[in-house]
């Protein structure tokens, strides 16, 4: 259908829209004409993703003459490729009408692993492996090595696309990864490196968050892009965790031995150089004389990661002079990590600011502030000289490098904490030296701050007033959507006690109550007899999954779950999870019915969904906090109340109650769609816990369905379920519309928003 909104036509590849998506496309129009952000919340499963490619490819035609560009990051390849399969409908709708003028290049950006061709580089086991594989024959260095010396291996594929030169390019289309490998695989040509060549060309780019939020790799990849582009976080619930996480360094023993071994290697190549080619080191000092602003003229094969510090707080001057001769810099870095192990070898929590770090660090080791700053540029360029390219080896090295830049560069919104073993291990000696990041904003600052239009959305961004002050920007559109419905098929429900009359909750002190337990496993028992097909539940960590099933096992209420449905779980294994999750649909497909056991938090809570008959209720079970003992939580907690003023408690309700509605959000994946969601404790009975759920959750909880025994859930499950197993009238009656047609939306432009019912 083709609408107008405003002064922008719109093509969107459906014949219907929902009065959401409508709603959805003109807020986020209003925020690309203020070219300022927006927080938008939208249910699952109402066509999030649709409405945002059609509005802002749309807005795009309508500009012709000041063409923005589009850059969507998602959390897994997985969501990449569904992006990019919604796009393709959408292209090929918009060029059915509008002809060549509508063509547009996008293409999916990810990793070597995801996109290489080459199966002797493939064979590496992990990432880091496939990168350093790579790089084994693609370095400037070794290139000018296969010259001489045909016995150089180099990659086929990479070298017909150098061939190519400026030959090199992709036609106009919406290129998946799959479609990048093919068309590589056609021509000859490295598809890695030609997405990273096309990324300046494009008219919209799939890649995932760290492509922008973390430093080392947006230095490389993301540093083309123009001001007038649109980023948009989708699925952002989680995006201050991410930003944090793109800052956190955490070095242990194995770290520091690894970095020693990588010493003695870069000290035995030195020797080597200095031989053979000293000319090379005595260039490399000069270059560094002048400072390291000369790294952008590096080719694409040789440059791997850019700083970890922002690009704004790294200064364009000469490395200190006690660091620019190689042997002095190996040097600088062996009294560094002399110093590092001498702090790891302590029986005590200790936790201190990177100033004082800094300061004990210079009067024990001798090494400044200004020399830290510059370690991983420094290792960068010395890794350079002596053209290592197993950099996978170097990983260590470079973790303490990275470290030592960070620690170096920024005085406040980090801690320092070092812990002797793990709390939930006190027996087993691990110490850990952790550079915690306790401010989000600073990863994402240098985002808002250059491009026009940052669009942050989720299904779950409850309380969305938390957000600006977390990433500490001003949104011109802040907005929660509800969902649009012919019939109620969302069911939530709060728990509060078992049949017995007992309270259930996950609270520390009332967790391993017998009762608690006995009262969860009765309830799954009963609604494992009443629900068909797929159950999913979710609780709190992945240690009080393992403690309650043992002791469901012991007690003989497994047996009776396993009686009416076959059981599977989630583990911190990703494969053995895959396989139990493929079982688990087997076992729904066949009609059997199954029940997953899963972890908030954990993968499957982030990116599976168990939408139409492979989740008909899902059960939470507990609220999920984070480990409040953790000392890096403690630490940013801190922080957050002493920067922000955002209270302990309401960060840490946030943050469950996110998670929460993250995980029964798995159940319902479109307006078709049924299900149930139990909140499976005493604590969500309570208004400060409750309302911080999603507005699209809340408006189906019912007051009667917020102080419930196990029997009364039973009695309620099965009067929904009877209902919905009733036929419905999907375009909805009774002045409820749900589906607008192209009329509807005329008539809206006539009459406005307000007048749509529903």
């Amino acid at each position: 259908m083709i609408f107008k909104i405003e002064d922008v036509t719109v093509y969107f590849p459906y014949d219907n829209i929902y009065p959401e998506q409508y709603e959805y496309m003109v807020e986020l129009k209003r925020a690309l004409d203020a070219k300022g952000h927006c927080l938008l919340e939208m249910p699952t499963g109402t066509g999030k993703t649709i409405a945002l490619l059609s509005l802002i490819t749309s807005y795009r035609l309508s500009r012709p003459d000041s063409p923005i560009k589009l850059v969507y990051c998602t959390r897994t390849v997985h969501e990449m490729e569904k992006t990019l399969g919604e796009l393709k409908i959408l292209h090929d709708y918009q060029v059915t009408h509008l002809g060549a003028q509508a063509k547009i290049l996008a293409l999916g950006l990810s990793s070597r692993k995801n996109l290489c061709v080459n199966p002797k580089v493939l064979a590496a086991e992990n990432r880091d492996s496939v990168d350093a594989a790579c790089r084994k024959r693609t370095a400037s260095w070794v290139r000018a090595l296969a010259a001489e010396n045909p016995n150089v291996e180099l990659c086929d594929y990479f070298e017909s696309y150098e061939k190519a030169a400026d030959n090199a390019l992709l036609p106009p289309g919406v290129y998946t990864l799959e479609d990048l490998r093919a068309f590589g695989k056609n021509r000859g040509w490295c598809p890695y490196f030609l997405a990273r060549h096309m990324v300046q060309f494009a008219n919209v780019i799939v890649y995932s968050y760290q492509y922008l939020l973390d430093p080392k790799v947006a230095g490389i990849i993301s540093k083309e892009l123009q001001k007038e582009s649109v980023i948009v976080f989708d699925e952002a619930h989680n995006i201050d965790n991410v930003c944090i996480e793109a800052l956190s360094v955490s070095v242990r023993r194995v770290t520091l031995e690894g970095a020693n071994r990588n010493l003695n290697k870069i000290r035995q190549e030195i020797d080597r150089f200095k031989a053979t080619d000293a000319g090379r080191l005595r260039a490399e000092y000069n270059r560094l004389i002048e400072g390291l602003a000369l790294r952008g003229d590096l080719s694409g094969t040789d440059q791997w990661l850019a700083n970890p510090a922002l690009p704004n707080d790294i200064l364009k001057e000469a490395v200190p002079g006690n660091i620019r001769r190689a042997e002095h810099f190996v040097h600088v870095l062996r009294r560094l990590l002399q110093y590092l192990e001498g702090r790891l070898d302590t029986e005590n929590v200790e936790k201190e600011s990177p100033v004082s770090f800094v300061s004990s660090l210079n009067s024990q080791a001798g090494i400044e502030q200004k020399t830290l700053k510059f370690c991983y540029d420094r290792l960068h360029s010395l890794m350079m000289t002596l053209e290592i390219t197993d950099t996978d080896e170097f990983l260590p090295i470079q973790t303490v490098c990275d470290f030592a830049t960070l620690v170096g560069t920024y005085a406040r919104g980090f801690s320092i904490i070092i812990e002797p073993y793990d709390e939930r291990m006190p027996h087993i000696p691990d110490p850990i030296l952790q550079l915690s990041c306790h401010d989000a904003s600073l990863a994402i600052k240098p985002v808002f701050d250059r491009f026009q239009s940052v669009v942050i959305t989720s299904g779950t961004l409850s309380p969305i007033d938390l957000y600006p002050r977390l990433l500490s920007f001003n949104p011109v559109v802040s907005r929660s959507f509800k969902m649009s419905m012919t019939r109620d098929c969302i069911c939530p429900m709060v728990l509060t006690r078992g049949s017995d009359q007992l309270p259930v909750s996950t609270k520390f002190d009332m967790r391993s109550d017998p009762g608690v337990v006995r009262n969860y496993g009765k309830l799954l028992v009963e609604m494992v007899s009443v629900v068909p097909d797929g159950v999913v539940c979710f609780f709190v960590s992945y240690s009080y999954m393992d403690g309650i099933i043992a002791t469901w096992n012991e007690t003989g209420i497994l047996k009776e779950i396993t009686q009416q449905k076959l059981v599977f779980f989630e583990t911190q294994d990703v494969v053995e999870t895959t396989l139990a999750l493929d079982n688990y649909r087997r076992a729904c497909d066949c009609g059997r019915g199954a029940v997953f056991f899963s972890v908030a938090r954990g993968k499957v809570a982030e990116g599976i969904d168990f939408d139409r008959h492979y989740g008909r209720l899902v059960v939470m079970f507990g609220v999920p906090f984070q480990y409040t003992l953790s000392k890096i939580l403690l630490a940013r907690l801190e922080y957050l109340r002493d920067t922000f003023q955002i209270k302990e408690g309401d960060f840490l309700t946030f943050d469950a109650l996110r998670q929460a509605a993250q995980c029964v959000g798995r159940v319902i994946r479109s307006k078709a769609d049924y299900g149930m969601m139990i909140f499976a404790d005493k604590r969500y009975s309570r208004h400060d816990k409750r309302s911080k759920l999603p507005g699209w959750i809340l408006s189906h909880l019912r007051d009667a369905h917020l102080n419930l025994s196990t029997d009364m859930a039973i009695h309620i499950a099965r009067e929904f379920l009877r209902k919905m197993a009733q036929p419905y009238d999907k375009t909805g009656t009774m002045g409820r519309k749900t589906l607008l047609t192209q009329e509807d939306l005329e008539k809206m432009a006539e009459t406005g928003v307000q007048d749509m019912v529903y």
